[in-house]
């Protein structure tokens, strides 16, 4: 059974409309704040430079998110991250927010290990095995 990573975040007055409800982009950039804590957690980044000048990284090549419930202003979302899928070069995680017993929204992104040289297109490449190692405690696969 995969385990569950979970942090909050509090609503701010500038990531709402009129109404004080949040603005759906905004769940988007909660996604990818929570990947980043999930990934600290482990000890591991979302970016590494690497020695020889190089850089690898998660480019998004896929992110949805479904909508049930408003999130208003000041609320305190709780939100639940497991990971999907690790496949060969890419990562798919899931994403639930809730407020309370009220789940407000769903979502995934999909991502694919990348490195990227100076003066050379980014190249997928298979994700590194210390990685799949920390994140698989946490994976439904």
């Amino acid at each position: 059974m995969a385990s569950t990573f979970t942090t909050t975040h509090r609503v701010e007055f500038h990531e709402t409309d009129l109404a004080g409800i949040v603005h759906f982009a905004n769940f988007y950039r909660y996604m990818e704040v929570a990947e980043h804590e999930f990934l600290h957690s482990l000890g591991l980044s979302i970016m590494e430079k690497r020695p020889d000048g190089s850089t690898w990284g998660w480019p998004r090549v896929s992110a949805k998110c479904s909508f049930e419930s408003p999130a208003f202003y000041q609320d305190v979302l709780e939100i639940r991250v497991t990971v999907e899928r690790i496949g060969v070069k890419s990562l798919t995680i899931n994403y639930e927010f809730w407020r309370d017993e009220t789940r407000i929204a769903r979502g995934q992104m999909k991502t694919v290990c990348c490195i990227f040289r100076p003066g050379e297109p980014m190249r997928s490449i298979e994700i590194p095995e210390a990685f799949t190692s920390q994140l698989e405690e946490h994976s439904e696969s």
